[in-house]
């Protein structure tokens, strides 16, 4: 394990699912943290500065002194339907315009390390099976938000080499953990009820997942790992479901046994495509797998919670709210 920097961690979207995590593993660990909310949202113990809506004219001047490094979340996020009249305008002003005017702020500051959670979905939209993507795979971005993440990713690079300050870039795929949200609570859900699942012959593809335990094991290892610097690291927790093996292990961990019906999938893909939903059958039979094998090489690391440990987790903070 690293020596960790002294000087505080800054973190954006510190009130989001992962950033909140981020926050209380550094509470624990006793290591200094900053949240960056977009409101004034105080929390005791912990220093928190207000710094607007993200764009290029954002003012991170109070929110950076004295930190040594940025983990930065803040992001406008996939939608699966989007309503914008100009979508890549949108994720652009956020995602590229607005992280960029950070990394230049904090250069500036002298800040050392920038940590850039990018998405998976710079790398493509689905794998061949057995044929997991790569960090040095040659990136791919189809949609809107996964070419806003790409040339954020592009220009954190060339503002870098200028200024000298490192940089690390991190795609992970869905993130999964107590309180999570859309549609894998959804899924969750319909376990939990009982619900009959037209998904139990889903059983050849391979989707690669994260736990917000793994993810952020990962995210305050970068901050100060030194072979972290210039890196891009794919994350997940090393195991690789089906789809039915996925909804099964769900019922384990909710303690109710997934109830799914062999349905082929030739017809889901044809139902999902009669109701102008293709992209539904897509994530539900299609692969997509990553090879974290340079992310374990690199820094030595492996996620230190299993898929299994993390669905209870998951379900646990479901049983919360139901």
């Amino acid at each position: 394990m690293p020596v960790q920097d002294p000087t505080p961690l800054l973190v954006t979207g510190a009130t989001g699912f992962v950033g909140r995590a981020v926050c209380a593993r550094m509470m624990q660990q006793g290591l200094p943290v900053v949240r960056a909310t977009r409101v004034p949202m105080p929390q005791p113990g912990v220093s928190s500065v207000a710094v607007g809506e993200i764009g290029p004219d954002t003012d991170w001047s109070a929110a950076i002194a004295g930190c040594g490094a940025v983990l930065h979340l803040a992001a406008r996020v996939h939608v699966m339907r989007e309503v914008a009249t100009d979508a890549i305008g949108e994720f652009r002003r956020t995602n590229v315009e607005g992280t960029l005017a950070l990394v230049r702020q904090a250069a500036m500051a002298g800040v050392r390390r920038f940590v850039y959670v990018s998405s998976i979905k710079v790398n493509g939209e689905e794998t061949a099976p057995g044929r997991p993507f790569k960090a040095e795979d040659t990136p791919a971005p189809e949609d809107a938000y996964a070419m806003s993440k790409f040339e954020a990713e592009q220009g954190l690079r060339a503002l870098c080499a200028d200024t000298g300050m490192e940089f690390v870039v991190i795609r992970p795929p869905l993130v999964y953990g107590p309180g999570v949200r859309a549609n894998f609570a959804t899924m969750m859900r319909w376990v939990a009820r009982g619900l009959p699942l037209p998904l139990g012959a889903i059983t050849a593809n391979r989707r690669s997942l994260v736990g917000v335990d793994n993810l952020v094991d990962l995210l305050v290892t970068c901050a100060s790992h030194p072979a972290a610097a210039g890196q891009v690291f794919l994350a997940s927790d090393g195991e690789d479901l089906s789809t039915a093996d996925l909804l099964k292990r769900i019922g384990i961990a909710l303690d109710r046994p997934a109830r799914l019906l062999p349905v082929p999938e030739v017809w889901l893909r044809a139902a999902a495509h009669l109701i102008g939903r293709p992209g539904i059958a897509q994530r539900l039979c299609g692969s997509l797998q990553l090879d974290i094998g340079h992310t374990c090489q690199t820094l030595g690391w492996r996620p230190p919670v299993t898929v299994d440990e993390g669905l209870r987790r998951a379900a646990s903070g479901l049983a919360l709210k139901t």
